[in-house]
């Protein structure tokens, strides 16, 4: 009971000592803060003395309100830095986009050089296939749009565009849908060179694989993907003869711009003729010819294989005239005489 006792005399004494210091404490800082404000409030006076003898200007103002002035001028100098800082990255992003419009300035100069180079191909390419066309006997494109539109030079010269609309990008549609309306002349073309029956060593008219063997297991034009199972745009014939090694032809007089492999194509071989023509030969088991080589129609190039994405043996063909894919089995003259040259 003693030692009891004497704990809470103990307690009693600490909580008593305890609210004394605070009540001290509070006193001390309501004492400090009546002090402030009695600071605070004592009034100073700026006087202003000129150097003339005007009037001397008295200025009172209390501590605080020179408290005051002093923190809105430094929030003004501050405010003023914060933008000035800001403005300079404002300026440094505008001459970045600066920099970024001249560029984009320059690709633009440099695809209106292009369309205008493609533009005066595509004016040369029109004479020289109209007059080829005219010396056999078939009307040409100028014929045509001379009668719907009284003038071809205006199918290539448009006056006015639509605005938003550059003038360089109309003139491609122009060039693109005349190159589109050449594709029927030229399949009478390849009905012509067909119905004359004669073997043009410039032109690719003869069958691909030697001594005139082999069958079409897939035509031009839209097909099944045998692989994927997809519909697509198959832009050559597949000519098999049921096994690999069977010799390929060169179709046409030409030389060999690429001998390569691609993973869809497998080994491949590219032969560029005259007027604009290109035959592609893919799949081969191997090449008979090097990039650079110039072969006669009938020409042994390679041999049919199974490289690539293939279902088995066979040989894919192609024939390009310009920028566009044509079907081959309008240009070939399937003859013996023809499939079995060797030169």
């Amino acid at each position: 009971m003693a030692t009891l006792k004497r704990y809470k005399d103990l307690e009693k004494s600490l909580a008593k000592r305890s609210g004394s210091f605070l009540r001290r404490s509070y006193a001390s800082v309501i004492n400090a803060i009546s002090r402030g404000i009695r600071v605070g409030r004592q009034k100073m006076t700026i006087m202003l003395v000129p150097h003339s003898e005007k009037r001397i200007l008295n200025i009172q103002i209390s501590f605080f309100g020179l408290v005051a002035f002093f923190a809105v001028i430094f929030g003004a100098v501050g405010f003023l830095t914060w933008s000035s800082a800001d403005y300079g990255d404002v300026v440094g992003k505008l001459a970045g986009k600066t920099t970024a419009l001249k560029s984009t300035q320059a690709d633009l100069d440099a695809i209106r050089d292009s369309t205008t180079r493609l533009v005066k191909a595509a004016r040369s390419f029109q004479a020289a296939l109209d007059a080829t066309l005219s010396s056999i006997g078939i009307k040409g494109q100028a014929d045509a749009a001379s009668r719907a539109d009284g003038d071809l030079a205006a199918f290539f010269s448009p006056a006015e565009i639509g605005s938003g609309r550059l003038r360089e990008a109309a003139e491609i549609e122009r060039v693109t849908g005349y190159l589109e309306q050449s594709v029927k002349p030229l399949n009478e073309l390849g009905d012509t060179i067909a119905a004359q029956g004669g073997i043009l060593s410039e032109i690719p008219n003869i069958w691909p694989i030697k001594g005139g063997i082999g069958h079409i297991s897939m035509y031009y034009g839209q097909n099944e993907n045998p692989i994927y199972g997809s519909w697509y745009i198959h832009k050559g014939i597949d000519l098999s003869t049921f096994r690999s090694g069977d010799p390929i032809l060169a179709t046409a007089d030409g030389k060999v711009v690429t001998v390569a492999y691609d993973i869809s194509l497998g080994n491949y071989i590219i032969l560029e003729h005259k007027h604009g023509f290109l035959t592609r030969y893919a799949h081969l088991s191997a090449f008979k010819v090097q990039k650079g080589a110039v072969v006669k129609q009938g020409q042994i190039i390679g041999y049919i294989g199974n490289t690539g994405l293939s279902t088995g043996p066979h040989l894919h063909y192609e024939v390009h005239l310009g920028t566009e894919t044509i079907d081959p089995l309008r240009f070939l003259n399937i003859r013996s005489g023809s499939a079995t040259l060797t030169r």
